[in-house]
């Protein structure tokens, strides 16, 4: 069966407590069990329209994650489409912050641009780095959870940008 997403493509992500948020595959590892998705909202109680979906950037992301394809895979996460204009360029892969809490340690990692898992690149940085998502690779269950917390009436974009209420 050909597989039905790729770089490129919009997918909804069920919330726990109803309603949807959504993502982009950003980056696919090689053998597909990896991705790098950037994750939006703010939640709706339908699945978005692609042209609605177009006018999203990679700013307006809430998250961006390194995530198992799994609910892609399965169908749990239904596929919408493929962005209108794809470009990866335009989606770049941000670097994340590794820390070691008992050795008060940290990392900035880089990871391949081709390959979302394969770290390329580790750097020393001070423990308390702000600014980087943290490193970890994400199930679609706590992807789910985290989207869901993100997500909750008053703390979504729109809201934060205060465009609409």
């Amino acid at each position: 069966m050909r597989q039905s997403y790729h770089e490129g493509s919009w997918f909804a992500v069920p919330l726990l407590d109803g309603g949807y948020g959504w993502g982009l595959v950003a980056r696919l590892s090689p053998g597909s069990k990896i991705m790098l998705a950037y994750l939006f909202g703010p939640k709706l109680p339908r699945l978005p329209s692609l042209e609605e979906l177009a006018t999203l950037r990679p700013q307006d992301a809430v998250k961006v994650l390194r995530v198992g394809d799994m609910a892609l895979a399965s169908g749990h996460w239904p596929v919408l489409g493929d962005a209108l204009e794809w470009d990866p360029a335009h989606w770049p892969v941000p670097q994340f912050l590794r820390r070691a809490d008992a050795l008060k340690r940290a990392w900035r990692v880089t990871y391949s641009d081709a390959d979302p898992s394969r770290s390329e690149r580790e750097e020393s940085v001070p423990y308390d780095t702000p600014g980087l998502e943290t490193d970890s690779l994400y199930g679609y269950g706590s992807t789910e959870l985290l989207l869901t917390r993100l997500l909750e009436p008053l703390d979504h974009p729109i809201n934060r940008s205060g465009a609409s209420a």
